[in-house]
């Protein structure tokens, strides 16, 4: 806007993603950098610096489990040998290039030597004498923790081929976590790994890795031979599935009507307050809101509602975003902003809306808006035909497309937080910070006020648009800064609203006028993180991971959604490998059927939100949750 004019920096920082340096377009990565980028991101998962040296047995097994790797006793101990003090980076990467990964039929090979009817199964007592007689031996509870995954037992026999695909997903998935870190931490991209700097700005050979002295002492081919036995293989894949747990819930078409949302009596008697707001999707797949201050003058009861905002829908065009779930978690501020008590949260629902009922005493309360991310996601269909913005009339003068003027209407109805038709600096540099990351102070906000329709010191809808006009004017009709504004708003190169989903908060009170004011855009992470692990744990089925009381697995069913969250009570993290594959009619927020999370000792973390894909159709949540280490 002219207000904080953008730059074409700002563009261009808004066009790419932290992934595309310039040396990633101009090259692609060789063998040799995709190999050395996978070194990495192993090893700093196990530790904060390549510089650090890998000093137990404990922690090379680690680094190759994060590696893809599933490495063997008689593997582990062909590499730190009694002599062995520590290992470095360059010694890890050795080691991953002498052991390379398990392929699927390597185990699929394993396996069917013990499958006598060739059906894909092995019985619980051909897979216990095997296991715990022959070869590299496991212990009773070992064998019980295989027999007792719940995916891939049934009927006293293990079934060889789903362990397989679950072993194999599991190990790209790890990959994939692992991967995913380095690249989002820019901090990384500035370490050096071993003698190997990342994002040298030309192409040049990757230097060979320097062993230390230690490991290299014995130069024959027997420190770093590749043979192997394949049962070794097998011990040590089997064994990285320690325990499981699983949850199956049935759910009717359109939910549980037993709880529908209804008002209160009398509630027209009620006072009443609004304000609107909006979900907005990142880059990255984060998801951001306007969070709000609300005070109660004194103790009575409160209705609270939010829903999608419905705005002024073009014919013929999708309108995604009203079927986005919603919530509003309710916080009580006690000593301090940084010192919150979770209340309650909208778990009732009617149609669209989501709400509460309850007494609230006097106070400062925080209201965090919240949904699932099952429907407000990236969407993967491209769109290639761009709406145009701006044209010029005969004379060359510029002016605003019709369909571009609707779509600016609609952004000023989500921005108007308050509802009375007109922006407020206050909520005018909401949607600056959105589009610009930028605020407009009070000298820009008076030159804003001589130049532009306003109405009480607030820039009217018509004000708004000829702001939009002039910024297209300053570019010589090149709409460039339009678009990042647009796109910032959550709407594609067709002008619809895809990546966001505007909201409106309504708040009736019974005996004192409430008040609420919008005072932060976040991540819906954080205070919103701890209120649903806190509900659900307050709330939810809970099942401890067998033979391990300090994994626990809570999920939370309403009528329209299920979440569940991993409590790890122990001092290590652990990963916990997820397969919602035996679900039906349900889509999760991750996107993915099959993944794994890690949880960091001592905490809680939001695993997955599940809904259904159809409403009107049963929907039925099986997931199973397996630690693998």
């Amino acid at each position: 806007m002219a207000i904080s004019p953008r730059s074409d920096a700002t563009f261009s920082s808004q066009k790419s993603t932290p992934s595309e340096s310039p040396r990633t377009k101009k090259f692609p990565l060789t063998e040799e950098e995709i190999f050395y980028m996978n070194c990495r991101a192993a090893y700093l998962t196990v530790f904060k610096s390549s510089l650090e040296n890998i000093i137990s047995k404990d922690q090379l097994y680690l680094a190759l489990q994060h590696a893809g790797r599933n490495p063997s006793q008689k593997t582990i101990n062909k590499y730190w040998t009694p002599q062995t003090a520590k290992l470095n980076f360059d010694d890890f990467c050795i080691i991953l290039r002498k052991e390379k990964p398990t392929s699927k039929a390597e185990l699929l090979k394993s396996f069917k030597q013990l499958d006598v009817n060739d059906d894909g199964c092995i019985l619980h007592t051909d897979l216990y004498k095997f296991l715990t007689k022959r070869g590299e031996k496991m212990t009773r509870e070992e064998v019980n923790a295989i027999i007792n995954l719940t995916d891939v037992n049934a009927d006293g026999k293990f079934d060889y081929i789903k362990f397989c695909k679950l072993y194999m997903t599991t190990n790209e998935q790890c990959l994939k976590t692992t991967l995913e870190k380095l690249e989002v931490d820019s901090k990384m991209r500035r370490h050096q790994f071993g003698n190997h700097i990342e994002g040298s700005p030309e192409r040049d050979p990757s230097p060979v890795p320097k062993p230390s002295p230690k490991i290299m002492r014995k130069t024959d081919q027997e420190t770093f031979s590749n043979k192997g036995d394949t049962r070794s293989s097998l011990l040590s894949a089997t064994r990285k599935f320690k325990t499981s747990v699983s949850f199956t819930i049935t759910m009717g078409a359109n939910g549980n009507q037993n709880s529908k949302l209804t008002e209160p009596n009398l509630i027209k008697d009620w006072q009443y307050m609004q304000s609107k707001g909006c979900f907005f999707l990142e880059e990255d797949g984060e998801i951001i809101s306007h969070q709000y201050r609300m005070q109660i003058t004194q103790r009575s009861m409160v209705y609270l509602t939010i829903k999608p905002l419905n705005l002024s829908q073009v014919e013929g065009k999708p309108s995604p975003w009203l079927s986005v779930d919603t919530a509003l978690y309710i916080l009580k501020e006690n000593e301090s902003q940084a010192n919150l008590q979770l209340v309650c949260f909208t778990e009732l629902r009617n149609r669209e809306v989501f709400g509460w009922t309850g007494e609230l005493g006097p106070g400062i309360y925080w209201l965090i808006p919240s949904t699932t991310g099952c429907r407000l996601r990236k969407k993967i269909k491209p769109v290639t035909d761009e709406a145009q913005l701006v044209y010029r009339d005969e004379t060359g003068k510029l002016f605003l497309t019709k369909e571009f003027k609707s779509t600016l209407s609609d952004i000023f109805e989500v921005i108007d937080l308050d509802g009375n038709g007109l922006l407020s600096l206050e909520e005018y540099n909401f949607f600056e910070l959105r589009t610009s990351g930028e605020k407009c102070d009070e000298d820009a906000w008076a030159v804003c006020r001589e130049n532009f329709d306003t109405k009480r010191n607030e820039l009217t809808r018509q004000g708004f648009m000829d702001l939009n006009l002039m910024e297209a004017n300053d570019r010589e009709g090149d709409p460039c800064d339009l678009w990042v504004t647009l796109h910032s708003m959550g709407y594609n190169k067709a002008l619809e609203l895809t990546e966001a989903c505007p909201f409106v908060i309504d708040i009736y009170a019974e005996k004192c006028k409430p008040k609420i004011k919008a005072v932060h855009m976040e991540a819906c992470s954080g205070q919103l993180e701890k209120a649903i692990c806190k509900s659900v744990l307050s709330n939810g089925d809970a099942k401890v991971m067998d033979g391990y009381e300090n994994i626990i697995v809570h999920t939370y069913s309403c009528d329209t959604w299920i979440t569940s969250v991993i409590e790890n009570k122990s001092d290590e993290k652990v990963i916990i490998h997820i397969n919602n594959e035996l679900s039906k009619n349900c889509v999760n927020n991750r996107g993915l059927n099959i993944f794994a999370v890690e949880v960091g000792p001592k905490s809680t973390m939001v695993c997955q939100h599940v809904m259904p894909l159809n409403e009107r159709q049963e929907w039925i949540y099986y997931c199973i949750y397996s630690l693998i280490s």
